[in-house]
């Protein structure tokens, strides 16, 4: 019998990697325009008039994306009440102290809340990257506004992208190898989504 157990089809990983790159562009394109000091990075990516060229396409493919994966994982992500008692003693997660967590599904409750942070967090991008893409169609009264969800979207976003990745890749050995490959073993799953791994295999363990 194998040990290891599908996590991610492979339309779902074209989908998180479609949606991690567009957003790592944008990501790394924005900062150029925030500050000075990061203005090399336009320059690294072709230079200021490219990036302010595809730092808006780029955006709206990364909303696309967005939405096809919600239009995956929505089910999945709804926050239940076992979610609840997981955020209410994470500092057993945190800690690993894995004989204390509450037993999760498919996703944690802190995946699920970094999911709705990136799916809100683009929303915001969108509504206000549209009109300072089309400035002279924007009436001057919204232009600030606008500027400032802009950079607050785009911050909050920042902060749970790198809580993201530092989770993913140091936190919990084997997500990276989950994302890429789509298998985890089942000793991981067990450990990290014993709801899941029950429902999955049908193992009452």
């Amino acid at each position: 019998m194998t040990t290891d157990i599908e996590r991610y089809t492979f339309h779902e990983r074209i989908c998180h990697w479609a949606t991690a790159l567009t957003y790592t562009y944008c990501l790394a394109t924005g900062l150029a325009f925030y500050t000075p000091h990061l203005f090399w990075i336009a320059v690294a990516l072709g230079g200021a008039p490219t990036s302010r060229f595809w730092h808006p396409v780029i955006g709206v493919a990364f909303f696309a994306c967005a939405i096809w994966m919600h239009g995956m994982w929505r089910r999945d992500l709804s926050i239940t009440e076992q979610d609840r008692r997981w955020l209410k003693d994470v500092r057993d997660y945190v800690e690993n102290h894995d004989d204390r967590v509450v037993p999760q599904g498919r996703f944690n409750a802190g995946q699920k809340e970094f999911y709705w942070v990136m799916f809100f967090g683009a929303l915001a991008l969108l509504i206000s990257g549209v009109p300072m893409w089309f400035p002279e169609y924007m009436p001057a009264g919204l232009r600030a506004p606008m500027v400032l969800l802009h950079e607050c979207a785009a911050l909050l976003t920042i902060g749970a992208f790198i809580i993201h990745v530092y989770m993913g890749v140091f936190m919990v050995p084997g997500g990276v190898r989950a994302i890429v490959t789509g298998y985890v073993t089942r000793g991981w799953a067990r450990a990290h989504h014993a709801l899941w791994y029950r429902a999955v295999t049908g193992d009452s363990e």
